[in-house]
């Protein structure tokens, strides 16, 4: 028989009679704050940090079955009604009442006390069946380890599958964005703030290094990537560079394009890209001292 776990505990929630009064949704919350936590990409440095996950991901699976979940339950009673009774007695009366129940045994049911046991055998065996179950359907939908990507809600990649949105349109929806460590800072609120003037901002992912940070912002149209491209924007003291992460089809870009012919420069990579970069963030931090010292 597998180790017990408490799958309650391994999404961080109250076991036992508590665990009985807890709800689909709450049960969703914890996991996810939990999937956050024990998410591979922020464990590196952790050789178990797949297997913890995965331990979850089951753990999560169990408690959303209404069967899993009810037999998991009947498990956690029959253990608690062992516990409590163990705890009534000391090892003077367990030995009385061995020798008791061995008499009782002998004389009128020889297997009564054996029945608890059988018990929870049996649901603990039933609990496993339902488990691997869940596993084998997961299985079968994706081969190998599924590791969800970071910043992005399921129900909405969902929504793009089935809307039948491909890779490279949200792709060019995506913009890089990227600013030196100096005065004024950006964290993902403000970012979202500042690129909703150019339309609806799907999402924000932030990446810092300790000379330059950058991020992923994700646009909710084609026209909003569009039009933020190649802007300089945010906080004058440290403005935002903001280049495609993948450029647009010619046809639906036409505007771009001209953009593009008239400044070749704009459509530096590499080294190229950062030396551009750098030139224009001077030339904002010397018109930005210049009208400090004139006031």
């Amino acid at each position: 028989m597998e180790s017990f776990v408490d799958h309650y505990v391994v999404l961080g929630l109250p076991s036992g009679e508590e665990g009985l009064k807890l709800t689909e949704q709450e049960i969703r919350k914890a996991y996810k704050l939990k999937a956050l936590e024990l998410h591979p990409d922020k464990r590196q440095d952790d050789p178990d940090a797949r297997e913890k996950f995965q331990s979850l991901k089951t753990s999560y699976e169990v408690l959303k079955d209404e069967n899993a979940r009810k037999l998991f339950d009947d498990l956690l009673r029959i253990k608690r009604e062992k516990q409590q009774k163990q705890s009534q007695v000391d090892s003077k009366r367990r030995k009385m009442m061995s020798d008791l129940e061995e008499r009782e045994r002998s004389a009128f049911a020889p297997k009564s006390t054996a029945r608890p046991y059988d018990e929870e055998e049996r649901i603990s065996r039933k609990l496993k069946e339902q488990v691997d179950r869940i596993r084998a359907q997961h299985a079968k939908t994706k081969a190998g380890f599924e590791t969800p990507e970071s910043g992005v809600d399921r129900k909405r990649k969902e929504d793009k599958r089935g809307a039948g949105a491909s890779v490279e349109l949200d792709k060019e929806r995506v913009l890089k964005v990227s600013w030196e460590i100096i005065g004024e800072g950006y964290t993902a609120e403000r970012l979202r703030e500042v690129f909703s003037e150019f339309g609806e901002v799907e999402d924000v992912v932030i990446r810092s290094t300790k000379k330059k940070c950058s991020a992923l912002v994700v646009m909710a149209t084609k026209d909003g990537a569009v039009a933020a491209t190649r802007t300089l924007c945010g906080h004058l003291s440290n403005p935002l560079l903001v280049v495609p992460l993948q450029k647009a089809a010619q046809n639906d870009f036409a505007t771009a394009k001209k953009s593009a012919e008239a400044e070749p420069q704009s459509d530096i990579v590499g080294a190229g890209y950062q030396a551009y970069e750098a030139e224009v963030l001077q030339k904002l931090l010397k018109v930005f001292l210049l009208s400090s010292d004139s006031c």
